[in-house]
Formats: C-alpha cells, structure tokens, sequence
C-alpha cells in the first residue's frame, strides 16, 4: 500500500501543509526545528477556519 504522509509546499516563503498524517505533527517538528509560526500555514483547513489557529492564514 502506498500513499502520501506528509506534503509541505513552501509559497511567498511560507511552509503550507497540505498534509499531515503523522502521529507528532509536522507543524510542532517546524516549530520545533525554529520556524515562527507566522511562516507555517495549515492548508489542509479551510481559508475561513485558518484565522482561528495560532498559525498564518496564507
């Protein structure tokens, strides 16, 4: 079985997630790593949902 587990796009310099399929999350390992999360977006969530999360909205 194959498949995608992680797809990350970086556009205008920040890191979209696109999809996250880990137990730890890719957005906590950037952070981790010293990426602010005004340079991550969630862009699995919907646009409108997005400035409801501590992270940048696109």
């Amino acid at each position: 079985m194959y498949g995608v587990i992680i797809n990350v796009d970086i556009k205008d310099k920040k890191n979209w997630i696109q999809r996250d399929d880990t137990e730890i999350g890719i957005a906590n390992e950037l952070i981790a790593a010293g990426v602010s999360k005004e340079y991550i977006v969630l862009g699995f969530h919907a646009p409108y949902k997005r400035e409801f999360t501590d992270f940048a909205i696109g």
